[in-house]
């Protein structure tokens, strides 16, 4: 079953630090966004493989927009 890493607020997404295929634990860091002026890094919420990434650097991102799945 997959699981979908989102943007915990709206804000430009700045870095993807993963990439398919790669194994992640829950409360790693996978991804960073701006928002109010602040870089907010994104964790994953469970352990799993990453299987796709949605998601690219620049791209506005809210709460709806899923970054990337894990597996």
């Amino acid at each position: 079953m997959a699981v979908a890493v989102n943007a915990p607020m709206a804000g430009k997404l700045l870095a993807v630090n993963v990439g398919v295929g790669d194994h992640v634990k829950e409360n790693d860091p996978v991804a960073v966004m701006e928002a109010m002026k602040m870089e907010i890094k994104i964790f994953s919420p469970a352990s799993g493989v990453v299987k796709e990434i949605l998601a690219s650097p620049g791209q506005v991102v809210g709460p709806e927009t899923v970054i990337l799945t894990l597996e």
